[in-house]
């Protein structure tokens, strides 16, 4: 009938209508990179993957891959699940470019790397999730590829697999191309050097991963919130001395190995700089952070820290509207981008609700020991929100609105030390 009505004279009817699910995606990624592909579900990034990959042919343009893909695209994909883990591992080398003798030669490291143990001769059918992403990622670990592909596969492994995963991943990413999607900004910080972020299939933007994970961070808060925030800075107010003393509520703990390290080279020396006015942010614009300063124990400003330490973060806030529930927050980052530590003061005070009207000024105070830092820069980062922890409306978010520098340190390991009370060492 369909056919016949042009004939006939009738309106043509609309069965269908076309979609794209990408559109004028364009970018480069050279040998030794590692790219982030970031944005909501639905915006197309597992569709770019497959394309990248050859699973998917794009209606238009072209995609030019130099080298040996491998690649972890979904759940066991590639999987059959009537065959046995071993058959699979077979036929998913042979997919990925590998010979038989290759795949023998390999086998055992395969076996080992998944640390599925008998169940390598069982159909994968009866394989739990992250049996599956084991397996998987076992194999691509073990085809001498150039590029590896990975889309969100790891957020099902338990933590020891993934640590595992992760070391293998920092070594190729020393020599091979590396390309995967995740939600976590603070992965694609970390582990990248070149984002791309995609919305409903389009490029919204690509470059520095931190630049671009802040960008996405602002428009995932617009779009939660059905409000525009609004790029927003920091207003410098002069510190005032705060004669407040609650030493007494904070009962004093300190690192039996103080006395040595601060009387050493490896004293933790942390430069504190001014709140910066001009930091960069976002938010719905009720409220304006127009102080903040890291203080000693007796609120007096602090230029200097020694890691290990108590101090105080005061924030100051100015409510531009009625706060019903404010809560005042922050994260500390390192030049990375990772955060490393933070909090906020909603637990601490939600039976205890503190409404701000329009015009007031209120506080936040944060005491606690400074962790001893490695060597270089750091951020701090504020947020004022109004609400609970999962529902709230962001008024002011201050990337790096505080920043210190870590001189010296006694750290040898981690991203932060941790003061430690007590370290015994006996004979037995």
């Amino acid at each position: 009938m369909g056919r016949l009505r042009p004939l006939l004279g009738l309106k043509q009817r609309t069965y269908s209508r076309e979609f794209h699910a990408l559109e004028n995606i364009t970018f480069e990624l050279r040998r030794g990179e590692t790219a982030g592909i970031i944005g909501r579900n639905g915006s197309g990034k597992s569709t770019l993957l497959q394309i990248i990959c050859g699973t998917l042919t794009p209606t238009e343009g072209s995609v030019e891959v130099n080298g040996r893909v491998a690649a972890l695209l979904e759940l066991g994909s590639g999987f059959n699940p009537e065959f046995t883990g071993r058959e699979n591992v077979y036929m998913n080398g042979a997919i990925l470019g590998l010979s038989e003798a290759e795949i023998d030669a390999k086998f055992a490291s395969i076996h080992a790397f998944s640390e599925i143990g008998d169940f390598i001769e069982r159909p994968v059918k009866t394989y739990s999730s992250g049996m599956m992403v084991r397996l998987a990622f076992a194999v691509i670990a073990h085809v001498d590829a150039d590029i590896l592909v990975i889309d969100e596969a790891l957020s099902v492994g338990d933590a020891f697999f993934v640590q595992k995963c992760m070391r293998f991943l920092r070594k190729f990413m020393e020599t091979g191309t590396v390309l995967f999607v995740s939600h976590d900004t603070g992965a694609v910080v970390n582990l990248c050097n070149h984002a791309v972020w995609l919305e409903a299939g389009k490029l919204m933007a690509q470059g520095h991963p931190k630049e671009i994970s802040e960008a996405y961070l602002q428009k995932q808060y617009e779009s939660m919130q059905e409000v525009v925030v609004k790029q927003t800075s920091g207003h410098h107010v002069s510190p005032q001395r705060d004669d407040r003393q609650d030493t007494d509520f904070f009962p004093p703990v300190r690192d039996m190995r103080t006395d040595i390290i601060n009387s050493s080279g490896l004293r933790n020396d942390i430069e504190v700089f001014s709140f910066d006015e001009r930091a960069s942010g976002f938010g719905a614009g009720g409220a304006k952070v127009v102080r903040a300063l890291l203080t000693d124990q007796h609120s007096a400003p602090l230029s200097w820290i020694v890691g290990g330490e108590l101090v105080c973060l005061h924030v100051e806030v100015s409510a531009v509207t009625k706060l019903s529930r404010p809560i005042v927050g922050f994260i500390v980052r390192d030049r990375l981008g990772q955060a490393l530590f933070g909090d906020n003061t909603y637990i601490s005070h939600k039976d205890q609700q503190v409404a701000v009207p329009a015009g007031d000024r209120f506080s936040a105070q944060f005491t606690f020991q400074m962790p001893r830092l490695p060597r270089g820069d750091y951020t701090l980062s504020l947020a004022v929100a109004d609400g609970t922890q999962l529902e709230h409306t962001q008024h002011c978010w201050l990337h790096d609105a505080l920043s210190f520098k870590s001189h010296s340190t006694s750290v040898t390991t981690g991203l932060v030390g941790v003061p430690m009370q007590e370290i015994i060492l006996e004979r037995r």
